[in-house]
Parts: C-alpha cells; sequence; structure tokens
C-alpha cells in the first residue's frame, strides 16, 4: 500500500470470516458474509436437531420468541412486532397482502427499487414508478421527487430505507411523515439497514423489513419484518401455519419441519459486532467504501454519485455507453471476477451504468487500489 491516507486493516477483521483470501470481495452488500463465530453457532444448533428433533421441534416456538426478544433488544424495537423472515421479497409480499386495496387503487414505486419487491406491487395493483435520478444532491430533493409522483389514486408507497445500487437514503423520517398526512401506507425495504445503521427500523414506517445476513453478520436467510400495530391483525403467513391462532409474528415465522437455526443464530451475529465495537465497525467500513470511491472517480468518465454519510457502500456512474443494460452489466461484473478476481455490484442505466463497492472489517484498501488500477482497461 502507497497511499498514506488510506484507512487501516480492521484488527483480526479478515480472520473471522472463511472467505477466499484470493478474491476482493467487495460486494458485501448483496450477499453478506457470515462470520465463525455464527457458522459456530449455528453448526452447533444442528447438531442439536439431529440429536433429537422431536425434542428442537417442539421447542422451537419459544427458542424463536427468545431469540426474536435479543434481536429486538439490540434495535431498539417492539418484539411483538417483530417477525424473523427470510428476506426482502418475503417481507414485501406479507406487508402488501395485509394491506386492503380496491380497484383502481395505486402503489407508488421508484425506479431504485429491488425488482422482485417491485414485481410483488405490481402483481396487487397499477403501479406508479418515480424515477430518481442517480445525481440528485441531497435526502430534500429525494423527497421531493417521491411527493411529485404521488397521484390521488395512491394508496401505498413502496420505497428503500437505503438504496441499492445508488447507496442513498430514500425513506427518511420526513418523507414518511408526509406520506402519512396524505393517508398513504408505507412499506420500507430496509435490506441494508440492520448493521450498517445504528437505528436501522424506519421510524414511521406502517411495514418495514430488512436483512439480517448482510450487515448484521446472520445466517444466509435471516431476515426481519417490523409491523406497525394498527396492522399486525391482518398479517398472515404466506403458507398456513400451525400457530395461526396465536397471531404475528409466531403464525409467520413457524414452519413446522424448516431449518430455523440461522433464525436461532441470528442474534449472535449482532452481538459480533457489539463486541467488535459497532460505531467503529460502521466507521471503518464507511471509510473504506469511500477510499474505494475516492480512488474510482480518478479515473476518466467516472462519476461519484452523491450518498447518504456513513453508509458503507459507494457508488459511482460508469462511462457513457458502458452496462447499459442488464446483459452489458452482468457480463462486465462476470469479467471482472473471472480476470481480475474481483466482486463487486455493477448495475444497469440507460446512458451508462454504475459501479458500486462496500466496506466491510475483512477489506483492505489495496484491494480498492487493485480495481481503480484494473479498471480503465475493461471501460473501453
Amino acid at each position: 500500500m502507497t497511499d498514506p491516507t488510506a484507512p487501516s486493516a480492521f484488527p483480526g477483521g479478515p480472520a473471522l470470516f472463511r472467505l477466499d483470501p484470493a478474491v476482493a470481495h467487495l460486494n458485501h452488500g448483496s450477499y453478506g458474509a457470515v462470520p465463525l463465530p455464527v457458522q459456530e453457532a449455528q453448526e452447533a444448533l444442528r447438531a442439536q436437531a439431529h440429536a433429537d428433533p422431536d425434542a428442537f421441534f417442539n421447542g422451537v416456538s419459544e427458542r424463536l420468541t427468545a431469540a426474536r426478544g435479543r434481536i429486538a433488544a439490540r434495535l431498539g424495537a417492539d418484539p411483538d412486532g417483530l417477525s424473523f423472515i427470510s428476506n426482502a421479497t418475503e417481507g414485501a409480499n406479507l406487508a402488501l397482502d395485509a394491506i386492503p386495496l380496491a380497484e383502481g387503487d395505486e402503489i407508488l414505486v421508484t425506479d431504485h427499487g429491488y425488482g422482485t419487491v417491485v414485481e410483488a406491487a405490481a402483481r396487487r395493483a397499477k403501479v406508479t414508478t418515480v424515477a430518481l435520478d442517480p445525481r440528485l444532491p441531497d435526502e430534500d430533493a429525494v423527497r421531493e421527487a417521491v411527493l411529485a409522483g404521488v397521484t390521488p389514486r395512491t394508496r401505498v408507497a413502496v420505497l428503500d430505507h437505503v438504496s441499492s445500487p445508488t447507496a442513498r437514503l430514500i425513506a427518511g423520517p420526513r418523507l414518511l411523515s408526509e406520506l402519512a398526512e396524505r393517508g398513504i401506507t408505507t412499506v420500507v425495504d430496509g435490506a441494508h439497514t440492520p448493521g450498517m445503521l445504528a437505528e436501522p427500523i424506519a421510524a414511521g414506517a406502517d411495514f418495514w423489513f430488512g436483512n439480517l445476513h448482510k450487515w448484521g453478520y446472520a445466517p444466509s436467510g435471516s431476515a426481519l419484518l417490523a409491523v406497525a400495530p394498527a396492522h399486525r391483525a391482518r398479517v398472515r403467513a404466506l403458507s398456513p401455519s400451525w400457530e395461526d391462532h396465536r397471531g404475528f409474528p409466531l403464525s409467520v415465522e413457524y414452519r413446522a419441519t424448516f431449518d430455523y437455526t440461522g433464525w436461532l443464530a441470528a442474534p449472535e451475529g449482532l452481538d459480533l459486532l457489539e463486541r467488535l465495537g459497532a460505531d467503529r465497525v460502521r466507521a471503518h467500513n464507511s471509510a473504506l467504501a469511500g477510499y474505494g470511491a475516492e480512488l474510482l472517480a480518478r479515473i476518466p468518465g467516472m462519476t461519484v454519485l452523491p450518498h447518504t454519510p456513513g453508509l458503507a457502500l459507494r457508488s459511482l456512474l460508469l462511462p457513457p455507453g458502458v452496462a447499459e443494460t442488464r446483459e452489458a452489466a452482468t457480463a462486465l461484473r462476470e469479467e471482472l471476477a473471472a480476470k481480475l478476481r474481483i466482486r463487486v455490484l455493477v448495475w444497469p442505466r440507460p446512458g451508462g451504468g454504475g459501479l458500486r463497492v462496500c466496506g466491510q472489517v475483512y477489506n483492505r484498501a489495496e484491494e480498492y487500489e487493485r480495481l481503480a488500477e484494473a479498471l480503465p482497461a475493461y471501460l473501453r
């Protein structure tokens, strides 16, 4: 490493994971990575399930309640309004099923929304899509653009808490408040916020869902759905549950013979984050992502996008003609992985797509430097 301004490595960070050291994993935001202590906790739970399946499954509802309580305490949430789910797409479907809609009602989404979450909305009502220029300068500009897209028929708004491709806050408190004043039910996709934000559950949202398996260090397939009190009685599991009579959240969590070990081990991820020092981890990860973006911005034709301070993700626009379609973006992403052994997110956009880098305790400044040095050859 030659740059004296580069952030220092996080002590012991790489040793917490089983990641291939030959690959620069700069894409933590897509799938996360499970630390060794959490893997070991899950393996111990699986051993219990294999040793005495009857005992494990007969007592799983109580164990889920206890694990949910631990997580709620970490996140400052009401455990009775919180449920384990598998991912954000499931959360979107559960939320939208619980919202009464009439003929002619519309759902507002943005073009930054996650594909399957937007599709869940489109299956239930006409969708109005708000185009958000990724170069909008600040949260107020984003808020104004969303509100301008509201129509007299808008009944629901499905919004990212932190947008995945462009790494910025969308569902801020003021926007949620103004939508509520208009009688619009809000569904917030917080896929990236648990573990990355000190207060990850969007205050004022009617429904919020977020992944624990990204920045919360939980096993894959671990997520949460938070529901405001007024809506809880209408939330029903996507499939009938033997706990239906107990209502939300157990009716959603209980799935008979199912691998619950990821959910039961999920509190260990947040506990590990606290042991490492959550504020310290967040500051380190944000600084690394910022360092990477600064290096990439020196490449001719690349532009850093406005972002929300403190996030562990940064996005840049690629030069015109690069990654303009989904197929081209995928091809560039896979070429960088195959030839450089570097993992990043490349997202499509007419006129020039975007590239996102993340920071995590296992990353080193040298990995971003390697990407910045090699990337120009792939942008021609």
